[in-house]
């Protein structure tokens, strides 16, 4: 890994929100990294609250969506509800439906099918409505850019609502509504919601008309904080305080298919990284391995009974995709090696028996082991597909527009994309992308940066910075848990590795005779020699507490060693 250490702030900066908020020096630069340079950004910062949240008529439509539905409530239309299949979708999709389900019976959902439609909306979606006399569908986290499914939908004298938050091409859908903080004409304040969180901004516009403020629609926000911390939207401004909130939510009054999915993993209280790690991926796994529907039903459900029913199911789904993905990364992993491939700038692997639902994790898991941009291919109908995940700071959509002349179909953004090609095209494809790649990216990329927030010395590391620092949750793009590093630090002697494998590492490290912490190194076991022989080396590490046996002591979480 490469560390990068943060520029400090100005130290006259640091000082006066030092004196402003009776902090030391590593808190007030910490907040100061993170934008927050009043007492008053603090404040708003440390104690996230409803007021943080903007007018939902300032979005672009809203009023037209508002009136739109209203109009269909009143009559007693048909509304499908559409979402996508991921867990921001399918999160959406619950919220928006149960809300809707309290003001009207004529409400249905729909998540197209993962293999058999794909991504977004889909014709046979619109089908099924006309089929079934539905005469206004709300599209959430998907549709900005759905131009020709939308025009075929008004030929079949369906209207919709879009509900988005991707970026927008050239032209917009002729819908009812299209509400998308990213729309170039659209002056929302904040531009980095979420589709559940665009989905909240319009149940709390239609409350709002019923004379509700949002403080009523708390309920709601276990599924938005899920959403957020599943598709890995910057936690800073409007989403923070939805999450933190959330988050509450979900710890103290979760609904009861977050609760059985919670009872299923038996921790007590969950952060927004438990919900990207242990709720995101059930919630996931159901479209993955099954169909999103699975994932709408838990989510929907009232009774705990059968929430908890649903919950096994779902989970049974996620053992079934971790199996099938660890499966796959070391087929993959074999192939890469037989074929004598680390050396490239690129990963490309495929075989046509993967499983397509776990495709882009196992691209994910690949970069893990070579740091470099990835696609993994299987078989699709008559065509090859992909998942395409990139490393920081490299575009891979960029790249794979710049090959497009073999490529069927493909979208996406920076760091993950999706792509078709026919198989008679695969090698000259896998060619070019190398080749691109190649000569458009920084070599210094193919290496994993660790940003580092501050330098510290070890007596540094107290229990009221654990504290202080615990309050700037919840962590995620755009306030990532701080990242502390130390020089010239010791083993005490009794450093070693431990785990099944021996592939994590644990020491007592010190900087002098008085300052003896405990250090545990997951995945490091293969730095052990750098801290033999009382050595001098670096550590980057995050703070901890360990709990073990009703002691309570802290702890670092190592990210790296250097030498």
């Amino acid at each position: 890994m490469r560390w990068t250490l943060k520029p400090k702030p100005e130290a006259l900066k640091v000082e006066t929100l030092k004196k402003a908020l009776q902090v030391d020096d590593i808190v007030a630069t910490l907040l100061l990294q993170r934008g927050i340079e009043t007492y008053e950004a603090a404040k708003t910062f440390f104690r996230p609250s409803f007021e943080d949240l903007h007018n939902p008529f300032l979005m672009k439509d809203m009023d037209k969506a508002v009136q739109r539905i209203e109009k269909a409530i009143a009559s007693g239309e048909n509304i499908l509800v559409y979402g996508d299949y991921d867990v921001d979708g399918t999160t959406s999709v619950a919220l928006m439906s149960s809300y809707l389900k309290k003001r009207i019976d004529t409400v249905a959902t729909y998540i197209p099918d993962r293999y058999d439609e794909g991504y977004g909306i889909s014709y046979k979606g619109i089908d099924f409505a006309h089929d079934n006399d539905f005469s206004l569908i709300i599209a959430l986290d998907c549709g900005v850019k759905a131009i020709d499914k939308v025009a075929y939908a008004k030929d079949k004298g369906i209207e919709f609502i879009i509900c988005d938050h991707h970026r927008p091409g050239d032209n917009i859908p002729d819908a009812v509504a299209v509400l998308d903080p990213k729309r170039d004409d659209c002056e929302y304040p904040f531009k980095e919601l979420c589709g559940c969180g665009v989905g909240f901004k319009l149940i709390t516009a239609l409350a709002s008309k019923q004379g509700q403020a949002v403080e009523d629609l708390v309920e709601y926000l276990d599924l938005v904080a899920t959403a957020i911390g599943a598709d890995i939207v910057p936690i800073v401004g409007e989403n923070r305080a939805l999450a933190y909130i959330g988050l509450h939510v979900i710890n103290t009054d979760p609904r009861p298919g977050m609760k059985a999915i919670i009872a299923e993993v038996k921790k007590d209280e969950l952060t927004i990284t438990d919900v990207v790690f242990i709720i995101a991926p059930r919630i996931n796994a159901a479209g993955r391995m099954k169909h999103g529907n699975h994932a709408v039903t838990l989510l929907t459900e009232t009774d705990f009974n059968l929430a908890a029913e649903y919950a096994v199911d779902i989970d049974q789904f996620n053992t079934d995709r971790r199996d099938t993905d660890k499966r796959i990364t070391e087929e993959a992993l074999i192939q890469i090696k037989e074929y004598n491939e680390q050396e490239g700038f690129t990963t490309v692997v495929y075989d046509e028996n993967w499983h397509k639902g776990v495709i882009g994790i196992v691209a994910s898991r690949l970069i893990e082991t070579y740091y470099r941009p990835t696609l993994v291919f299987t078989k699709s109908g008559e065509k090859l597909a992909a998942s395409a995940r990139s490393v920081k700071g490299f575009d891979v959509y960029n790249a794979l527009e710049a090959c497009s002349e073999y490529i069927e179909q493909f979208g996406g953004h920076k760091y993950a994309a999706g792509l078709t090609l026919l198989p008679e095209n695969y090698e000259a494809f896998k060619a070019k992308f190398e080749s691109v790649v190649k000569d458009t990216i920084d070599p210094k990329l193919l290496t994993p940066e660790l940003k580092v927030d501050l330098e510290i010395d070890l007596n540094q590391v107290d229990h009221k910075l654990f504290r202080i620092v615990q309050q700037f949750a919840p962590f995620g793009p755009g306030n990532m848990s701080p990242t502390f590093m130390t020089q010239n630090v010791k083993d005490t002697g009794w450093g070693k590795c431990v785990g099944e494998d021996n592939n994590h590492i644990r020491f007592t490290a010190t900087q002098s005779f008085d300052d003896k912490i405990v250090c545990i190194g997951f995945s490091l076991g293969d730095k052990i020699n750098i801290i033999k022989n009382k050595r001098p080396f670096s550590i980057a590490y995050g703070i901890d507490e360990n709990h073990w046996n009703g002691n309570v002591s802290l702890q670092l979480k190592l990210k790296d060693i250097k030498a």
